[in-house]
């Protein structure tokens, strides 16, 4: 038995191969590993010996040669492949063990160039993967140090079965296609999308369920070079205390850590079935918090808490007192840890704020059926807008950094959304309904009294001034929207008839 070792990954790699030897395999290797395995005394072969040739161009190319692939890709099952391997001299090689060049870890060092990255492209470890998985049936694969030991144990007892060879070659071929999709998203620069694109995702645990019992789940996280080289988003989240993380979980509690980090002051949101229910700032967390849950605190319970600042002790008083399913927060004071994991099932998150979105060039995808959707990330500066007043009435100090408020906050709530809000406090919102005004309907019915004086953001456009007309019954005093509608004058002018101000964005928020 003959086996080619070179890894980039040298975990475990020592002890493989000394197995390997011990069960009589004859090992050959190349560069870092061949000194790897000879100073810890595994009598090993350079690969040069097995070709003849030595390697040249730098180590560009040392394992490109009949010798080895030649080896690797032989059918033992067809005797005019063994009677060519035999008449150029050419051994079988029944063991490939390599895994490639760290090149997502490379190219986002800080100050990488070029030269940098395309010198930590592999080529030969990428084509021995390739052979030997393709020869599957007849040759082992193994990318995974993770995989040594069963492997190991497999070879003693004497065969290894042929589903267990399936299943390393997948594995083979998927590590080289993530590792090309980490080379081409590197090469792709500005191209945002590309005539052709692939994904690469790493498998982090099942769930127990997906959104509803009888469906399967599992979380993955994306491997790409646009996080930086780091696991990013809600699926890097530190789980502190409490039970596992369902499918709905995940969803929710992306949600909220989103929303939180819109806002520069210190913010709570609180979110149940993926839209904020609850969001205040102010620069004391727990009263930040208080305002919050002030917003909705029926629907409050059982949701998600995110806070962008680290939880207090006072703040995490202030939460216990309802039950939540998950509390996300950047770091937690000892005292808020002390109070929290009291509750036995209750899930605390802790997630560093600089990994929490990833690279604004990452794409959003959704999927539809036969394909995907893939967009930019709703990134827009919103506090960089300048605000167009439409109305006689141009709104006071304080109604514009509420509606700037409110801006931001209706950015997060499903479509159609409006959102009515009084001293940077969320008071009002409805979400997801098929018509504006239905939307009003149901924010003013949850502000109730407290709608008076408030203002109001709308995600996109009023067709119709019926929406202005009924916030203004209600007792709003301000309105922020996009502006669009063949309609605008209408509405500006319903708005005036009341004597409200309006703004205009020129951008709108929809968020399906």
């Amino acid at each position: 038995m003959k086996a080619i070792i070179s890894v980039s990954d040298k975990t475990g790699a020592v002890d493989f191969a000394r197995g390997l030897a011990e069960l009589g395999c004859e090992l050959y290797s190349t560069g870092g590993t061949y000194k790897a395995l000879a100073e810890a005394g595994v009598a090993v072969t350079s690969v040069s010996k097995l070709t003849g040739f030595p390697e040249i161009l730098d180590g560009r190319v040392k394992t490109l040669h009949p010798a080895v692939h030649g080896g690797i890709l032989a059918r033992r099952d067809q005797p005019s492949h063994l009677e060519e391997l035999a008449k150029s001299g050419i051994e079988a090689i029944d063991l490939v063990a390599v895994n490639l060049y760290p090149f997502v870890e490379t190219v986002t060092r800080p100050g990488v160039t070029l030269d940098d990255a395309l010198e930590n492209i592999d080529i030969g470890g990428p084509t021995m993967i390739r052979a030997a998985a393709k020869n599957f049936p007849h040759v082992l694969v193994v990318i995974d140090p993770a995989d040594y030991s069963s492997l190991l144990d497999l070879l003693r007892a004497g065969e290894v079965p042929l589903e267990e060879r399936r299943r390393l070659a997948l594995k083979a071929f998927q590590h080289v296609a993530s590792y090309d999709t980490a080379i081409a998203q590197y090469l792709r620069a500005e191209e945002a999308f590309p005539q052709q694109l692939t994904i690469s995702l790493g498998k982090l645990f099942d769930l127990r369920y997906g959104e509803n019992p009888h469906q399967r789940a599992a979380v993955y996280r994306e491997d790409s070079v646009l996080w930086g080289g780091r696991t990013g988003g809600i699926v890097a989240a530190e789980q502190l205390h409490g039970k596992a993380l369902s499918y709905n979980n995940f969803l929710d509690a992306d949600a909220a850590w989103r929303a939180s980090l819109d806002f520069a002051e210190p913010t709570a949101v609180v979110v149940k079935h993926t839209n904020p229910c609850g969001l205040a700032c102010h620069q004391d967390l727990a009263e930040a918090y208080r305002r919050a849950v002030s917003g909705d605190p029926v629907s409050a319970y059982g949701g998600i808490v995110a806070v962008n600042r680290e939880l207090t002790g006072e703040a995490a008083e202030e939460i216990g007192k309802t039950f939540y399913e998950i509390v996300i927060a950047p770091a937690f004071a000892e005292e808020a840890l002390t109070i929290l994991q009291k509750k036995k099932n209750l899930r605390l998150l802790q997630l560093d704020e600089k990994a929490a979105i990833g690279s604004a060039t990452a794409l959003e995808y959704r999927r539809v059926s036969g394909g995907f959707l893939a967009q930019e990330p709703d990134a827009y500066l919103d506090d960089a807008i300048e605000l167009q007043v439409v109305t006689k009435r141009a709104p006071s100090e304080q109604e514009l950094a509420d509606l700037r408020f409110a801006w931001k906050v209706v950015k997060h709530v499903k479509s159609n959304s409006i959102v009515i809000v009084k001293d940077r406090t969320l008071l009002g919102m409805g979400a997801g309904q098929p018509n504006r005004v239905t939307s009003v309907h149901l924010a003013l019915r949850r502000a109730e009294e407290r709608a008076r004086g408030a203002v109001l953001a709308s995600d996109a456009f009023f067709p119709f001034p019926d929406g202005v007309e009924l916030a203004a019954d209600g007792g709003v005093t301000a309105v922020i929207q996009p502006g669009g509608s063949i309609r605008d004058q209408e509405v500006i002018e319903a708005a005036d008839a009341r004597g409200m101000a309006m703004v205009f964005t020129g951008i709108r928020h929809f968020r399906h």
